[in-house]
């Protein structure tokens, strides 16, 4: 694909997407968790900009005409530092915002805003699954007494007497997700409202076994100048940009 040169803020699947459409003189950028992948036609840069001001002098520097935000949509400080280094380096910033889940008829979703709101919601449960990333990692310390954790993320690390991590990355079959609810009877599950359909079996399998998601909600995202909710969209958009 030629046009401007494009920066891709990525790490996910859509955004891995984008970058298979992407010459070799575009630039994928990753913050450097999990796989980087090895088989692009475009360039691929690993690792942070040093906060909004670092980035907008790498747009600069590597005479970037356009940044496409496709992170995930709860890497909100990512995506901020992204529209303001836009903003000074005074090229457009597009972004695909993946449409959010919704309830669905049998769904009973607790929302919470934050890790105290969440804790506070788990109280009554023993057996959760986190399905929130890396975060549980860091309070593995603070698991109260009656619960038994299981912790599902990229991340590996060892199991501890109270909890268990499990490794995995997505796409999730529903199969695979009903074989591991009703090996490890997990009680409650917990969730990032992350959208798309490689992560959304296990809110099936909750709603066939009458599970409650406790559900973390989105964080708000700057406004792009651009904004899509599929990527066959922006890829359309970029096409006819050309």
């Amino acid at each position: 694909m030629k046009m401007k040169r494009i920066l891709l803020l990525g790490g996910t699947g859509d955004a891995l997407r984008i970058a298979r459409q992407l010459g070799a003189e575009h630039v994928y950028s990753l913050a450097g968790l999990g796989k980087v992948p090895d088989d692009l036609a475009c360039s691929v840069r690993v690792g942070g900009f040093g906060g909004s001001e670092g980035m907008a002098r790498y747009i600069e520097g590597e005479d970037i005409g356009l940044v496409l935000d496709a992170t995930h949509p709860y890497a909100a400080q990512i995506s901020a530092n992204a529209a303001q280094a836009s903003r000074a380096a005074r090229v457009p910033y597009w972004a695909l915002r993946r449409p959010a889940w919704q309830p669905q008829d049998g769904d009973d979703w607790r929302m919470v805003g934050d890790w105290t709101e969440l804790t506070d919601a788990l109280a009554p449960f023993r057996k959760p699954l986190f399905t929130l990333g890396r975060e549980p990692l860091a309070h593995l310390d603070e698991i109260p007494p009656h619960q038994f954790w299981t912790v599902r993320c990229l991340d590996a690390h060892e199991d501890t007497p109270r909890a268990r991590i499990l490794a995995a990355r997505g796409p999730f079959t529903l199969e695979g997700e009903r074989a591991l609810f009703a090996l490890q009877a997990f009680d409650v599950v917990v969730s990032k409202n992350s959208g798309g359909n490689a992560t959304e079996a296990k809110l099936e399998v909750a709603r066939e076994r009458g599970l409650p998601v406790v559900m973390l909600r989105r964080p708000e995202l700057p406004a792009a100048d651009r904004e899509f909710e599929r990527v066959a969209d922006l890829l359309e958009a970029l096409q006819a940009a050309d």
